[in-house]
C-alpha cells in the first residue's frame, strides 16, 4: 500500500479503519486528507498529542474519527480500552448527553410525520406536567436562602424541551435545594453516580417527575436539564415504541449504527471501554454507568452507548442535509431548522452552552445541539453554523458545514478536564485543513 503521505500515523490509523471494517461497510469512504483540503502531517499532531496524555494518565485510550468533504481522513485509537485490551476502533463506548442528539432527531421525525407540533405542550403527552410549580429563590431577614413555590407562567412545549428551556433541572448541576431534594427523591438523581436516570419505569418516571418543582419558569431560561429524559417520553407516548425500538428501526438501522443504543449485548462487553480507577485531575473515581443489561428506562438524556463510527456516520448524515447512502432520515429544512439559533436575545442563560461544554462563550443552542453563533468570540477554532455536543464521561462531536468537517471523539474519561480535550482535538483538527 501506497502510504497517504510521509505521516506513518496517519497510515496506520487508517490501515486499522479497514481492517475494524473488514467484516462489513466502513465508516465512509477513505481518502487522502490532500485530497480534501487537509494535511496528513498535520492530523497527525492529533495522535501525538492523545498518546501523550494516555502516557500522564489523563485517560486510558481515545478514538478520534476526522471527515471532510464526506470522506474519512483521519482516525486513530491510542491507549488501553480496559486494563489488559489495547485501544481499537471498534471499542464501544458509554456516550451519556451525546445520547441527546440522536433522540432529538427522533423527535423530529415524529415532527415531520405530523405526529408532535413543536409548539405543543409537553402534558399532550405526559400526564402532569400541565400542574407543575416553580421553586422560585429569595432572601430573608438573615439573608438565608429561602424558595417560594409558585404556579407555571405557561406550559413548556416540546421545542423548550428540544432547546432546554422547559424548567427543569439536573439534579447534579442545580442549586435550588427543593428541585435538587425533589429530583433525588423520585430517584433520577443519585448522589452515588452522576446522570444515572435509568433504573425508574418510565411510566412511573413520568408520574414521578410531575411532584418535582422546576428551576425556573418554562420558555425564559436556558437550563442544561432532564428535558431530553422527558423527550425520550414524548417520542414513546406518541409514536408507541420504546425508544430503543424507534431508534434501532428509524435511526441506527438505516444508517448502519450497529453498535449503538442503550446496553450493551454480552457479546459485545469485550468491546465495551473502561475509565481509569480514578483520576489524575481530581484525585478520586468517576463510577460509570452499567450498561451490561436493558435498563429500566431508556435514558434519552444520557443513557446511550455507540462506537466513533456509528457517531460519524450520524454526524455525517446530518452534514449531508439528512441523508446518508441512500436512507433519508430528516429533510433538509428540518436539519436547518435543528442546527439553527433558537434562544436568540430573549432568553436569559446563567452558563452558556459553549462554556458548559468547552469553557468558552460563543455558542448558542438550536433543537438538540449547540450552535456556533459567529466566526469570534468562541476560544476555540470553527465556523458559524458549525454545532456540536459532548458527553460526561469525555466523549465529544461537532459538525461545521462551511469547512465541511465531522469528528468525534470518544473516551471514557468523566474529569474535570474533559473541555481541554475536547478542545485540543479541535483545534489540532483545524490547523490541518490546507484549502
Amino acid at each position: 500500500m501506497t502510504p497517504f503521505n510521509r505521516s506513518g500515523a496517519v497510515l496506520a490509523g487508517l490501515v486499522l479503519a479497514f481492517c475494524a471494517w473488514s467484516l462489513g461497510a466502513q465508516p465512509l469512504p477513505v481518502a487522502k486528507p490532500e485530497q480534501v483540503g487537509m494535511s496528513a502531517p498535520r492530523l497527525a499532531k492529533i495522535g501525538e498529542a492523545l498518546k501523550k496524555e494516555v502516557a500522564d494518565g489523563s485517560f486510558r485510550g481515545a478514538v478520534v474519527m476526522v471527515a471532510r468533504k464526506g470522506k474519512l481522513v483521519y482516525q486513530d485509537a491510542v491507549g488501553m480500552q480496559t486494563a489488559s485490551a489495547k485501544m481499537t476502533p471498534e471499542a464501544i463506548f458509554r456516550i451519556y448527553s451525546m445520547t441527546k442528539p440522536l433522540v432529538s432527531v427522533a423527535a423530529m421525525m415524529l415532527v415531520e410525520d405530523g405526529v408532535i407540533q413543536l409548539t405543543d405542550p409537553v402534558s399532550k403527552y405526559l400526564p402532569g406536567f400541565d400542574k407543575l410549580q416553580v421553586s422560585v429563590p429569595g432572601k430573608d431577614v438573615s439573608g438565608s436562602t429561602t424558595y417560594t413555590l409558585v404556579p407555571q407562567e405557561r406550559q413548556m412545549t416540546v421545542q423548550d424541551l428540544l432547546r432546554h428551556t422547559s424548567g427543569l433541572a439536573y439534579g447534579e448541576i442545580t442549586q435550588n435545594a427543593p428541585v435538587k431534594d425533589g429530583l433525588e427523591r423520585i430517584g433520577v438523581f443519585r448522589k452515588d453516580m452522576d446522570y444515572e436516570a435509568r433504573n425508574v419505569a418510565p411510566a412511573e418516571e413520568i408520574e414521578r417527575m410531575a411532584t418535582v418543582p422546576l428551576a425556573f419558569q418554562p420558555g425564559t431560561t436556558w437550563n442544561y436539564s432532564l428535558s431530553v429524559d422527558m423527550l425520550g417520553r414524548v417520542v414513546e407516548r406518541a409514536s408507541g415504541k420504546r425508544l430503543a425500538d424507534f431508534l434501532e428501526g428509524r435511526l441506527f438501522k438505516p444508517l448502519r449504527m450497529k453498535d449503538s443504543g442503550f446496553w450493551v449485548p454480552a457479546a459485545k462487553m469485550p468491546r465495551l471501554a473502561e475509565s481509569l480507577e480514578k483520576d489524575r485531575f481530581a484525585g478520586r473515581a468517576f463510577p460509570l454507568i452499567d450498561v451490561s443489561a436493558p435498563p429500566k428506562n431508556d435514558s434519552g438524556g444520557a443513557g446511550g452507548v455507540s462506537t466513533a463510527a456509528d457517531y460519524l456516520r450520524f454526524c455525517q448524515m446530518m452534514m449531508n442535509g439528512g441523508t446518508l447512502d441512500g436512507a433519508h432520515i430528516l429533510s433538509r429544512t428540518t436539519v436547518k431548522l435543528m442546527t439553527s439559533d433558537h434562544l436568540g436575545n430573549f432568553m436569559q442563560q446563567p452558563m452558556q452552552p459553549g462554556e458548559l461544554l468547552l469553557g468558552t462563550k460563543g455558542y448558542s443552542f438550536g433543537l438538540g445541539f449547540a450552535v456556533r453563533v459567529g466566526d469570534g468570540v468562541a476560544g476555540v477554532p470553527g465556523s458559524a453554523g458549525e454545532y456540536m455536543w459532548a458527553g460526561y464521561a469525555g466523549t465529544y462531536f461537532w459538525v461545521d458545514p462551511k469547512e465541511q468537517v465531522t469528528a468525534v471523539l470518544m473516551t471514557q474519561a468523566a474529569s474535570p478536564q474533559r473541555a481541554y480535550f475536547r478542545k485540543l482535538v479541535k483545534q489540532l483538527v483545524y490547523q490541518a485543513i490546507t484549502d
